[in-house]
């Protein structure tokens, strides 16, 4: 009989009868084999994502593999440079922050924050004007960063009056001596400078003019670097007139201090320190100054790398 004379499942049964059907033991065999190139595989693919990641790892320790530009304003960072994590501690503990019992000036409430990639702040003026005069700053940025406020005692409220905030970030070494070298630079470019703001005196607005002057008081006091900032303020005058007004005028003193990889900016608040535009007043003097700044540089000698 032709194929073509067939029925559809006559050719069916037809050619099954002709299958050779594996015996039970063998398709074991075959599913343990096919079992086991499954887990190969499967470990291949572990272990390329693994070398993957060591070489990911490997690239970021040999540090950065372009500099960045300098050069002014228009210069351009090739590649931000990723430098290692150093070894020993990575957060910052609380103890490394100054408490009231380390001042002369009574303190009240105690505010206090962290976090992590914050750019290293030490003169919101000052870097304005920096930027202005075209100097080209790369942010300092860390890794964490913890800060506290202390806060005057004011009889009858809460206490809202700031004696002192500190801000305490991580850095990697290579940014922590960049800093120091960005402060030299501000100063050298701004040591006057003329902001201008509209003020309202006696119900008529005026054009005023601000002149701002920042040195540096006293360097190397504590750490491995120091410096202490004296900004001064003078009162606004009356573009047109050039009559005082607004505010009289003031006196800010910033320390920055740096041991290992940790950096400490200390802001005393106003009122605190006993230098003023017009004379001396009560306050934290600029020797007292020096040793709180050693006070907060020993503080940070148990979390620093390396520490003290």
């Amino acid at each position: 009989m032709r194929d073509d004379d067939l029925t559809f499942v006559e050719l069916v049964q037809r050619d099954l009868h002709s299958v050779r059907w594996p015996e039970p033991a063998e398709i074991r065999a075959r599913a343990r084999r096919r079992s086991r190139r499954t887990v190969v595989a499967a470990a291949l693919a572990v272990l390329a994502v693994a070398s993957g990641t060591a070489l990911v790892e490997a690239g970021r320790a040999a540090g950065p593999t372009s500099a960045v530009g300098d050069g002014g304003p228009t210069g351009t960072v090739a590649a931000s440079p990723v430098a290692p994590a150093p070894s020993g501690r990575a957060d910052i503990p609380e103890a490394v922050l100054l408490e009231p019992r380390d001042l002369t000036v009574k303190t009240g409430v105690r505010l206090g924050d962290t976090g992590l990639a914050e750019p290293v702040r030490v003169d919101r003026q000052l870097e304005s004007c920096a930027r202005e005069q075209g100097i080209y700053l790369q942010p300092t940025v860390s890794r964490y960063s913890r800060s506290r406020i202390l806060l005057r005692p004011v009889a009858g409220a809460s206490g809202d009056v700031p004696v002192l905030s500190q801000d305490v970030y991580r850095v990697d070494p290579p940014w922590g001596l960049g800093l120091f070298g960005d402060i030299d630079r501000m100063l050298a470019a701004c040591p006057q400078w003329q902001t201008s703001s509209l003020l309202t005196q006696a119900g008529r607005t005026v054009t005023a003019e601000t002149e701002h002057r920042w040195e540096p008081a006293v360097t190397g006091f504590a750490g491995d670097q120091s410096v202490m900032l004296r900004h001064v303020t003078d009162q606004a005058r009356d573009q047109t007139s050039g009559k005082a007004v607004g505010p009289a005028g003031s006196v800010d003193v910033t320390l920055v201090v740096r041991l290992g990889d940790l950096v400490t900016v200390i802001v005393p608040g106003p009122g605190t320190i006993e230098d003023r535009v017009d004379g001396s007043g009560p306050g934290l003097s600029y020797a007292q100054l020096e040793a709180l700044g050693r006070v907060a540089a020993r503080r940070l000698c148990g979390a620093a790398n390396p520490g003290c």
